[in-house]
């Protein structure tokens, strides 16, 4: 089941990249050229948030059920901090990413609750931007001392 899931948050990834860059982009443009809100812009912040929600939720999973080197870790927090590469995957993975989602949901009431479509647009660039920023910082990138593959087989 691990292997699975992990199989699965690893190429949720870049679903939940090209969601986060797909918002972002239609914000930004939205704004720029003056055009209404539509319903498009509001499912793109929306697949956004609810891709963010099931990444987390397969991370969750991994963090607290299915990885036995967290509950090890867990176990010994002390010596687990003192490893950047555990700290990365105990502490900023997870924080990086609940951000993520924290932001995107944000954004998403905040959009919604927006009195033009100007400021929609603003808004939707503004949360979605930080929230995709957030993603990709607290990602385990190659080249980084805790990287992981791009792509999983």
């Amino acid at each position: 089941m691990y292997t699975a899931t992990l199989l699965l948050h690893s190429w949720l990834r870049w679903v939940v990249i090209v969601l986060g860059l797909l918002a972002v982009v239609k914000a930004i443009t939205g704004r720029s050229s003056g055009r209404a809100w539509s319903p498009a812009e509001a499912r793109a912040g929306r697949l956004f948030a609810i891709a963010l929600d099931v990444q987390v939720l397969l991370g969750l999973l991994l963090y607290f059920v299915f990885s036995n080197l967290l509950s090890v870790a867990r176990e010994d927090m002390g010596r687990a901090m003192a490893s950047p590469t555990i700290r990365f995957w105990l502490v900023e993975h997870l924080t990086g990413m609940l951000v993520a989602v924290a932001l995107a949901h944000i954004g998403s009431v905040r959009v919604r609750k927006a009195s033009t479509d100007a400021v929609k647009y603003g808004r939707a660039a503004l949360f979605y931007g930080l929230a995709l920023l957030a993603v990709l910082l607290a990602s385990p990138w190659p080249g980084l001392p805790h990287a992981r593959p791009l792509f999983r087989w």
